[in-house]
């Protein structure tokens, strides 16, 4: 028997595989969801749909299946075992205990829960065992940005020893979800068949402003914008606090010290990192290379003599961390550059939490801790 297949038969009882609900299934993150679960091996039993009053009724198709979205209350999680969330901050805050109280394990993929102390935020690639001790009973994911590189700096952290990160993030339109993808789209048709347009300050902005800015401070298109997520402290922006916060909780490194730049660019899917690290112990670029092609979840691709490196065009719709642009500090042996793409909506949200659903399985921790 497999280990999905052992770990499975455990939730209930011999030959039960265990039902999951995907919370949030008709939207954007929702919508990748079903294609991942059709595209990975089989481990579950009943696949339940649910979402907001006006989406239930809707008959979606999971894995050669018709199944009836179901409106989100308390008795749609009876008999459920993983809840996969993918809803905004205050659906989760409110209904992830609700599915955790009636039995289920929840892991949610919103903000709400990744900073809680009792709540383990998860990278199966890098914290796997975090998993097993979940005193809610609910499992954080981590925002799209810092899965884009955490993957990557895991491995290398592993092996030499991560001090500090400086990052710089060129975020695509779809993390602000389907409104940022509608309005580059938008703007994008607006400015096109223009050869004039971003030789002048404002023109762009004139151009676009009849179809609004939608959740960007400035136009996106024919443009880059140095700001992502809402405003905080000191002038920070939230996504740029995430990937410092997100990345000492994940790695375990309380005092780790980051500093983030966020941007967005008009890109569709797949957000891009720049990133300076240094490590506690001396790491060559070589060495690097060694150590990623030989790590889970990231895939290597870095010869810029032939023109070889990641960009979002040629990551969109696959499942690694993709690494290039792999240097060594010029001064400093214990430094190294790199850039790193990400397709947000799969690896960035979708199938992180789906792998984390697949982690409880594979390895027995159904029943895992929920002592505090």
């Amino acid at each position: 028997m497999s280990a999905a297949g052992a770990g499975a038969d455990a939730v209930g009882g011999p030959g039960r595989r265990p039902t999951l609900a995907v919370v949030g299934a008709t939207g954007a993150v929702g919508t990748v969801m079903l294609s991942l679960l059709t595209e990975r091996p089989d481990v579950w039993g009943e696949i339940r749909l649910i979402a907001s009053a006006r989406s239930a009724g809707r008959i979606l198709r999971v894995r050669g299946r018709d199944v009836t979205v179901r409106a989100l209350t308390p008795e749609a999680f009876d008999g459920v075992d993983i809840a996969m969330f993918d809803v905004p901050d205050e659906i989760s805050a409110e209904w992830a205990p609700v599915a955790a109280a009636r039995g289920a394990v929840a892991v949610d993929n919103s903000g709400a829960f990744r900073m809680d102390p009792d709540v383990p935020l998860v990278v199966p690639e890098v914290n796997a065992a975090a998993a097993a001790r979940r005193p809610r009973g609910i499992i954080a994911n981590p925002n799209c940005t810092t899965l884009s590189m955490i993957v990557a700096m895991g491995a290398l952290h592993r092996g030499y020893g991560l001090e500090s990160l400086i990052v710089a993030s060129y975020q695509a339109a779809s993390g602000a979800g389907q409104i940022g993808i509608d309005t580059l789209y938008d703007q994008v048709e607006a400015v096109a068949g223009s050869r004039e347009l971003g030789q002048t300050a404002g023109d762009v902005r004139k151009v676009v402003s009849g179809g609004g800015l939608g959740p960007f401070p400035a136009p996106l298109a024919l443009n880059v914008v140095p700001f992502a997520g809402s405003l905080k402290e000191d002038g920070w922006s939230s996504e740029e606090l995430k990937i410092r916060n997100e990345s000492r909780k994940i790695l375990g490194v309380p005092g780790l010290r980051v500093s983030a730049t966020c941007v967005r660019v008009p890109v569709v899917t797949t957000h891009s990192v720049a990133v300076h690290a240094r490590f506690t112990t001396p790491v060559s670029a070589d060495e690097a290379r060694a150590v990623l092609r030989a790590a889970p979840g990231v895939a290597v691709l870095d010869d810029p003599a032939a023109g070889e490196y990641p960009t979002p065009a040629d990551v969109v719709g696959t499942d690694p961390t993709w690494v290039g642009r792999i240097r060594g500090a010029l001064d400093d042996p214990h430094e190294l550059d790199l850039f790193v793409c990400g397709d947000n909506l799969r690896k960035g949200a979708a199938l992180n939490t789906l792998q984390i659903a697949e982690h409880l399985i594979t390895d027995g921790l159904l029943t895992a801790d929920r002592a505090n």
